[in-house]
């Protein structure tokens, strides 16, 4: 009896299903989907060296040859590890690059050890393909509304707090700032492009018409908003939130400083160490803007920043809002402004956070679950 297969896709990623993935480390690395744990069948030099075969001597002296290279101890240690993985997280589906010999002896290797999992049909290759198709579909299947706003304003937030919010920022883990980056490093492309299919598709789920943007730039650190996406954010309306500078200091105080050397220090363990690529991250972000800045701009803040690193270090972080309001008055809000003159005509309101919630929710007639 031929072992359960499933091209479900939509089913299989909107419930969040654990997936194991048995291609070679080097593809996972390329790209992968969200809650995917890589538990390889061939490691990367087995894949080369059954990939030669299979263009020198074909198909099948390829598969002998996979055999052989996985078979005793090893082979029993990648079953091990696929066991071991299952016990965590049981509701696992199986698949590999394109749902064919990898994943087939992968499951049948857990059938005979008395495991059953579904196999995802298509494998890698088809689901990125229709999670491609729900990118390539947004701009004509929903109404776009965008959130705008100096930096500083909570936009984020606002699109957090919305049913039919989606949060680009988070797909792209990377704040879309000059300071934007986190601890660890942000999501490739193709991570980035699998989290906001899966988010479009959530919200065609829901039959939603229109979605809430954050009005960004083409670029969020790394990686691009797909083209067709783009296009229609510049041209949809635009709600901006407005607030007060003092407010948007301490907004940035609680995300580039508190809420950033809380991340080192997640990641290191180490409060000194922590405090250390903190400081390095503070003084890079703003090095890469040296030139737009000017020089005596640049070197004015970098002073400003030292100083109140210095004080940080006893405990005082006031001295960070000297920093932080000239970055605001003399980078941030210049430019942003710019920019949103030359997009004047698709501002349909402007006001502080709760009032631009509430009017977009009126105009869209969704609040949050």
């Amino acid at each position: 009896m031929p072992l359960e297969q499933s091209q479900d896709y939509s089913h299989i990623l909107l419930n969040n299903a654990a997936l194991l993935d048995v291609r070679a480390p080097v593809e996972f690395q390329q790209g992968a989907f969200p809650n995917s744990t890589n538990c390889p069948l061939l490691n990367d030099d087995e894949r080369h060296q059954v990939g030669l075969c299979y263009k020198t001597h074909g198909q099948q002296q390829a598969i002998e040859l996979g055999h052989q290279l996985v078979s005793g101890a090893i082979k029993q240690q990648r079953i091990d590890n696929w066991l071991q993985q299952l016990q965590h997280q049981p509701n696992n589906y199986l698949y590999c690059y394109r749902g064919g010999l990898r994943s087939a002896i992968s499951q049948q290797w857990l059938h005979t050890a008395g495991v059953d999992i579904v196999r995802v049909k298509g494998g890698y290759k088809a689901m990125r393909h229709f999670l491609s198709q729900q990118l390539q579909q947004a701009d004509s299947r929903f109404d776009y509304i965008l959130v705008g706003g100096l930096t500083g304003c909570r936009k984020t937030t606002l699109v957090a707090e919305l049913a039919q919010g989606i949060d680009l920022e988070a797909a792209a883990y990377h704040r879309g700032s000059s300071f934007g980056a986190h601890a660890t490093a942000q999501n490739s492309q193709i991570d980035f492009e699998h989290i906001l299919a899966i988010d479009l598709l959530r919200a065609a789920k829901a039959s939603y018409p229109s979605i809430v943007l954050e009005d960004e730039g083409r670029f969020i650190g790394s990686v691009d908003i797909p083209k067709n996406i783009f296009a229609k954010m510049r041209t949809s309306p635009l709600v901006v939130i407005e607030r007060d500078l003092q407010e948007r200091v301490l907004q940035l105080l609680k995300e580039y400083v508190i809420n950033m050397l809380a991340e080192y220090q997640a990641v290191c363990g180490d409060e000194e160490r922590a405090f250390v690529l903190f400081s390095q991250y503070l003084l890079a972000s703003l090095q890469r803007i040296c030139k737009r800045l000017g020089q005596r701009r640049w070197q004015q803040l970098d002073g400003f920043m030292r100083a109140a690193l210095q004080a940080h270090q006893g405990g005082d972080l006031a001295p960070h809002e000297a920093w932080l309001k000239l970055l605001l008055t003399e980078y941030y809000d210049p430019m942003y402004r710019s920019q949103l003159d030359k997009r004047k005509d698709t501002i349909v309101f402007r006001g502080d956070l709760l009032s631009c919630k509430q009017y977009i929710q009126q105009h869209t007639n969704i609040n949050k679950d």
